[in-house]
């Protein structure tokens, strides 16, 4: 009998003030198990750096994708985390048969029967590659968009909300990367 290619879905980015919204699917290969997959924000950058190629060799298909801040601004933050995931599911080499989502609410017209998990990116492997996946894309992103936004410090803090980042946006104003419908960047508009 065929089993059923299980896809585990998590994302990178919901809360900062720049930057894309990242989501990763990954459907992992039972025959080659990989050790210490848990959720992103439990592992060190440097863990990260180690597990993301190994999920790539070893993963049966992966996919990141994301939206912009555009569309997070268009959409609001949420839809656009679900237009994420849906990109990442459908830029799949493989087809998943069952789909797991770290969170508590699901993405609409998904391709196969779906789950939502609260913390599942602690609980099911799947979803644990997928957030290192999420997580080490956007933070690489965020550094490259350090060089061509220089002064913001988004290599430090990748957009979230800290000190540096306030202080940085007063002094300039938001960037092209900045989700201009988040209250702080709005702030700085004005």
């Amino acid at each position: 009998m065929l089993s059923l290619l299980t896809c585990g879905v998590d994302e990178a980015g919901r809360g900062p003030w720049a930057g894309p919204v990242t989501a990763a699917a990954v459907i992992l290969d039972p025959g080659r198990p990989i050790a210490g997959l848990t959720d992103s924000k439990k592992l060190s950058e440097a863990a990260r750096d180690r597990l993301a190629p190994e999920i790539r060799a070893r993963a049966l298909a992966w996919a990141v994708a994301e939206a912009s801040p555009e569309e997070i601004d268009r959409f609001n933050i949420r839809e656009a985390t679900f237009l994420a995931m849906t990109r990442a599911i459908a830029a799949l080499a493989r087809a998943p048969g069952a789909v797991l989502i770290d969170g508590n609410a699901l993405p609409k017209n998904l391709p196969a029967p779906a789950r939502a998990i609260v913390k599942g990116d602690l609980t099911e492997p799947a979803i644990s590659a997928a957030s290192i996946l999420a997580k080490t894309h956007r933070d690489a992103q965020m550094k490259a968009f350090c060089t061509e936004h220089p002064g913001y410090g988004f290599s430090q803090h990748k957009g979230y909300g800290t000190a540096a980042h306030a202080e940085a946006l007063t002094r300039l104003g938001p960037c092209a990367i900045h989700r201009m419908t988040f209250a702080p960047v709005r702030r700085a508009l004005a």
